[in-house]
């Protein structure tokens, strides 16, 4: 991989690192699945956190924590999942209820909308009117449930620029979800389209990876460019800001 460095001018960050796969042009693919947070958007505010645990006693009447779960690029399913498990709640319990406690966790970060407090990363209004001018089909692919992935969208400006979604309700696995949104992306602009992931952590490279996608991974989450650059990934920036600078350019 090649490393390039320059300035953006659209908040960039004071080291600005950008590596591209030699040949890879990172901004003329077909199709784009950007994660929400951490990639998009940042939350200031413990809204989506706090429903689980939440939900779940409202439900089942069962308490559990996330304390010790990894969240970052995990999927709200998988998270309850672990959760429940960890807190020893039956499986059939869970099995049984699960659809009742999604429900729940949608519900009350729907009824707390106006509380949310979420931040865009930089460059990314920039990075998605640039592709969407490009022709590019732009969707979101994300762990959150659907219904409070469009929220935190809708809640930061940025809907009309997505035409498609893909969610954890059903896939609790990453690699699934991603492969079920590419699906959607190649519905969409056709079977041969070239379909790019982009995400902040591990999990979203190795699910890109695991479906034979390029992906491009910014460092806005909570993990570096030097641990997002050890899974070489196509692209590595220290965000879609830095990115920018290199606006139709192949390394």
């Amino acid at each position: 991989m090649q490393l390039k460095t320059k300035e953006s001018g659209l908040n960039p960050s004071a080291n600005p690192r950008v590596t591209i796969e030699p040949g890879f042009a990172w901004d003329e693919q077909d199709a784009y699945l950007f994660d929400i947070d951490g990639t998009l958007l940042r939350s200031r505010d413990r809204i989506h956190v706090d429903s689980f645990a939440a939900s779940v006693q409202r439900v089942t009447g069962f308490e559990v924590t996330l304390a010790g779960i990894v969240l970052q690029g995990s999927t709200d399913t998988g998270i309850l999942r672990e959760a429940c498990n960890q807190a020893g709640i039956p499986a059939e319990v869970l099995e049984e209820h699960t659809a009742a406690i999604l429900e729940a966790m949608g519900k009350s970060v729907t009824e707390q909308r106006h509380a949310l407090d979420l931040v865009l990363m930089p460059g990314v209004e920039d990075a998605l009117r640039h592709l969407a001018e490009r022709g590019a089909l732009l969707g979101v692919a994300t762990g959150n449930l659907e219904v409070i992935g469009w929220i935190k969208v809708e809640h930061v400006g940025l809907r009309e620029w997505f035409r498609f979604g893909g969610f954890s309700d059903h896939f609790p696995v990453r690699a699934e979800l991603i492969g079920h949104a590419a699906d959607k992306a190649r519905e969409m602009a056709g079977q041969d389209a070239r379909v790019c992931v982009v995400g902040d952590t591990p999990r979203d490279v190795e699910a890109a990876q695991a479906n034979s996608l390029p992906v491009i991974a910014v460092a806005t989450g909570r993990y570096s460019f030097d641990e997002l650059g050890e899974l070489r990934p196509e692209v590595c920036a220290t965000s879609l800001a830095d990115l920018l600078a290199y606006k139709g350019a192949a390394a």
